[in-house]
């Protein structure tokens, strides 16, 4: 990034601004009187309303528009320093927490029009892969029991992985699923059952006893598999879930950067 491309950045404006506070407070600078009584609309302020006007009705407002809009910031701006004159804003937890959200808005902003390079996206994809595999399968092997002691008992007998293969009770429930996707699991076995074998390894061996709504399961997994994710297709989602981690990492860089200028004393 050039120092040209700096000098544009939201996030150093921002951390000037912090800095010039800092100095401001640190070194005696007078802040602001919330409570003067002159209120100015110059040239600038006005141009601002007269944008903010067209931004939401998409022309610019006519001469008694504006005067209106004045008139309203003029009265935004009396009750604004009367409340603050008043010490409305102190102890709120409601104004507090906005102006928290602004900084962050501030420290964040450039964050949120950014377009990232394919390197940053396919760096950042990599590095969360698992979170967009696609839909998961397993294959397994499940006999049922009418409760748990039976179901604990049935697996203390297992010698082998095929060892009494007919055992347990009969039900329309299949006893082997080979590479069935879990959406499918779930909607012959249910929810509950699904849950029990994301718990179990796929060693091979049998395990259990698996709670459903028709019973006890022991449950033998032999493979289990995860499609795999397809950048291309995914690209949009890669990109908005980049867009939010440079976001809060921006937002967490400015703090701390502007924590470093606070003494915080903690009573023991």
């Amino acid at each position: 990034m050039t120092l040209k491309d700096w000098v544009r950045e939201p996030l150093v404006h921002f951390l000037a601004l912090g800095a010039l506070l800092y100095v401001g407070l640190t070194w005696g600078g007078t802040p602001v009187d919330p409570s003067s009584r002159v209120i100015s609309v110059d040239d600038a302020r006005k141009a601002q309303l007269a944008l903010a006007y067209e931004q939401v009705m998409g022309r610019a407002p006519t001469d008694a528009e504006l005067d209106a809009r004045i008139e309203r910031y003029v009265r935004e701006e009396v009750l604004y320093r009367e409340a603050l004159r008043l010490g409305l804003d102190q102890d709120d937890a409601v104004v507090r927490q906005r102006m928290v959200a602004k900084m962050d808005m501030t420290a964040s902003a450039a964050a949120e029009i950014a377009e990232p390079t394919e390197a940053q996206l396919q760096a950042y994809f990599e590095a969360n892969r698992a979170r967009y595999a696609g839909a998961r399968s397993v294959s397994f092997k499940q006999q049922l029991y009418g409760d748990r002691g039976e179901a604990v008992a049935g697996l203390a007998g297992k010698t082998g992985p095929d060892y009494l293969s007919d055992a347990g009770q009969a039900s329309s429930l299949p006893r082997a699923m080979n590479d069935a996707p879990l959406r499918e699991v779930e909607a012959r076995f249910g929810q509950q059952f699904v849950q029990g074998l994301a718990e179990l390894p796929a060693d091979a061996k049998w395990h259990g006893p698996v709670p459903s709504g028709f019973g006890w399961h022991i449950v033998r997994i032999t493979a289990r598999a995860a499609e795999e994710p397809d950048f291309t297709a995914l690209r949009p989602r890669i990109a908005n879930d980049w867009r939010s981690a440079e976001i809060a990492a921006r937002e967490e860089l400015a703090y701390a950067i502007l924590r470093e200028a606070y003494r915080v004393d903690i009573a023991k």
